[in-house]
């Protein structure tokens, strides 16, 4: 699903502005709407999939929703039909997201988690680069025939379908609700420890502080790169974020994840300010390493400090909430982002980036230094 995903996503931003005659800050609130509803959808499927004790399910109808729109991006004729696609394919993301990171903790030692987390995060990151590796490919063999590229990223979507329908079976602790619980209760939201809430307060800040990847793309385009080559900007990224991920999180379960957090946020600080003073593509390339290096360092960490700090019958009701905070922030961000390029410029809109990742740092060190959190999974 990453793959046909990816494969549309690395062409979506230009075809928007050069195929559709979008503005830039269209571009940002298409994209923000997109993001944002993949992680607000969360809060709902995780809390379900606690309730029914099954994770399967949800996840299948999150894919198939995502399947089944992908044929929309091709035969789209207008503005509406793509915020429509890309609405409903992030929706099914967000039925699907929540119940896998779950069913992720729950199969997984503790010892272990941050690894677990990190695997997880570089498979998913193959894919995502897979995606626009292709998307070069054929838009150099099919003369940047932007319709035949995303025509072709339908089959790997409805492949994915196929596989979690058929291939993958519903672990049988899940086969009936936990705990007796007779129906949805926000009384459990209250049993949530104060070090969920410290977690889901630093990925919220750090969410506000990386706007869409959209933006990578439109900066390579901005400074000469060809149409046909821009998706190898998500290629690039999604490399360091792969090769990162999996490494950061064994290290966390060893060395503690604060440590990695705090990292994190320094190249993502590093990737706004180099990508703000990029002045041809190569810079561009290193900025783009950078912000992957980023995401290698953080995005499974959190997902791994989720986990151990929450129950594990709430940990499904725990991811989504915690995606519910980020959506609503990554809403926000894209739009300052697309408002501020419109306006000023795009270094402006990186260097708002490096601003609020200052801040972030800031706030993280300080939250890590009053309140407890796991050095490393036990």
């Amino acid at each position: 699903m990453d793959i046909s995903s990816e494969m549309i996503h690395a062409l979506l931003p230009v075809y928007l502005v050069v195929g559709l005659g979008a503005s830039m800050v269209a571009v940002g609130v298409i994209e923000g709407i997109a993001e944002a509803t993949a992680m607000v959808v969360r809060v709902f499927s995780g809390a379900l999939s606690d309730w029914l004790g099954k994770r399967k399910l949800l996840a299948v109808i999150g894919y198939g929703l995502a399947a089944f729109t992908k044929p929309i991006f091709p035969l789209a004729t207008g503005l509406g039909w793509i915020v429509a696609a890309r609405f409903i394919d992030r929706l099914g993301k967000g039925i699907r997201g929540a119940p896998r990171d779950a069913l992720v903790a729950d199969l997984t030692p503790a010892p272990i988690r941050g690894a677990a987390f990190g695997l997880r995060q570089s498979l998913d990151t193959i894919g995502a680069f897979v995606g626009p590796l292709l998307a070069v490919g054929l838009m150099a063999v099919m003369a940047d025939n932007f319709i035949g590229v995303f025509w072709i990223a339908v089959f790997p979507a409805f492949i994915a379908f196929a596989l979690i329908l058929f291939a993958v079976k519903e672990p049988v602790r899940h086969a009936e609700p936990q705990n007796g619980r007779p129906g949805l209760a926000l009384s459990d939201v209250r049993r949530l420890p104060p070090a969920f809430w410290i977690v889901v307060a630093v990925g919220s800040v750090l969410t506000l502080a990386r706007f869409s990847e959209a933006f990578l793309i439109l900066r390579a385009q901005q400074l000469g790169m060809a149409v046909a080559l821009v998706p190898a900007i998500l290629v690039v990224m999604n490399i360091v974020y792969a090769l990162s991920a999996y490494p950061a999180g064994a290290l966390s379960d060893r060395l503690g994840r604060r440590a990695m957090l705090l990292i994190g946020i320094v190249a993502l600080l590093l990737a706004d300010i180099v990508l703000a003073l990029a002045g041809n593509i190569a810079v561009v390339v290193a900025g783009t390493a950078l912000w992957g290096l980023h995401m290698g360092l953080t995005q499974g960490l959190l997902a791994a400090l989720i986990a151990d700090v929450t129950p594990a019958d709430l940990r499904g009701t725990a991811f989504g909430i915690f995606s519910f905070a980020g959506g609503l922030m990554l809403l926000a961000a894209s739009v300052i982002a697309g408002a501020l390029w419109d306006m000023i410029g795009p270094a402006a809109t990186f260097f708002a980036g490096a601003g609020f990742t200052a801040l972030a740092l800031v706030g993280v060190a300080a939250m890590l230094a009053r309140f407890k959190m796991p050095m490393a999974a036990r």
